[in-house]
């Protein structure tokens, strides 16, 4: 719990009542390796914020293919904003990569804190712009880059995912496909 509140504090102050508050509202669940935490076509009816393990999020292209998009590791929320405020079903699936740990926070819990805490709806604000900005950020330079350039961009980027990601979902993140990805980790040795 500590590692939510310590990243909270990070866009706002809180006094120790609306930290105990936050807590009181936070459910400690698990999602083992391989399972799916979420699946397109739900609804999202909570925010999680990941104390230990990758998750992956993911979607199915017209041929039928598995696309991984991102991942998302410790000391990060993970939500589908648009369909978690609009109350719409997700396009895309949330796997779980490895064994994960995470705080949930539902939808009900998150609008009491909203009404009871002065300040907390600049905190979201705070934490969605870094989150959809490290979204962007993850994405957007994969456009330009070849297939070298990307994967080694992602062992500098993320160091720590590299060893624990299967090199199948690697491959889809970085579009293309787990031969091509076994060549290029050959040459670069």
């Amino acid at each position: 719990m500590e590692q939510l509140i310590n990243y909270i504090l990070q866009f706002g102050q809180l006094n120790q009542q609306q930290i105990d508050l936050i807590k009181s509202k936070a459910i400690n669940k698990k999602t083992p390796k391989d399972a799916y935490y979420h699946e397109a076509g739900k609804i999202p009816r909570e925010v999680i914020f990941i104390n230990e393990g990758i998750m992956r999020i993911c979607f199915y292209n017209n041929k039928g293919d598995e696309i991984t998009k991102y991942f998302i590791d410790e000391n990060n929320f993970l939500a589908d904003i648009n369909s978690y405020n609009q109350g719409i079903p997700s396009t895309e699936y949330v796997q779980a990569v490895t064994d994960c740990q995470y705080i949930a926070l539902s939808k009900k819990a998150l609008d009491e804190l909203s009404m009871t805490i002065i300040g907390w709806d600049a905190i979201i604000a705070k934490i969605t712009a870094k989150g959809l900005a490290d979204k962007v950020n993850r994405i957007s330079p994969m456009m330009t880059e070849d297939a070298t350039e990307r994967y080694l961009n992602f062992l500098t980027n993320f160091p720590s995912l590299a060893n624990r990601i299967p090199l199948a979902y690697m491959a889809s993140y970085l579009g293309i496909t787990q031969s091509s990805l076994s060549r290029i980790r050959r040459n670069i040795r």
